[in-house]
């Protein structure tokens, strides 16, 4: 199983323009007040929203929500349907906003 992500490694890949699918999976009134311009896909709609990440099923998947809780979650869930390259960012929204603010 590949890796987790801290906020830092994270930063360092957006800011270097790396190709990656993003995910927030955190509720729509928390994606509003602050994000990370991930695609939200709420953790309670992620089985249905399988289909269309089946495309991405061999590429890096980075997943975050407001502490790495609920992106664990999603990381296990995706890892069992056979996603190979799926990181959760430890710490989240949380530890972004802590480092580097809004």
């Amino acid at each position: 199983m590949i890796d987790d992500i801290t906020v830092e490694e994270l930063k360092q890949k957006i800011d270097a323009g790396e190709k990656f699918v993003f995910i927030d999976v955190r509720e729509p009134h928390e994606y509003e007040e602050f994000n990370l311009n991930a695609t939200l896909i709420p953790l309670g709609t992620l089985p249905s929203a399988i289909n269309d990440l089946l495309p991405h099923k061999d590429e890096e998947i980075i997943i975050h929500c407001r502490s790495g809780a609920r992106s664990g979650s999603a990381k296990i869930t995706l890892t069992q349907l056979g996603f190979t390259k799926v990181r959760n960012v430890l710490g989240g929204a949380l530890e972004w906003q802590r480092l580097y603010g809004r």
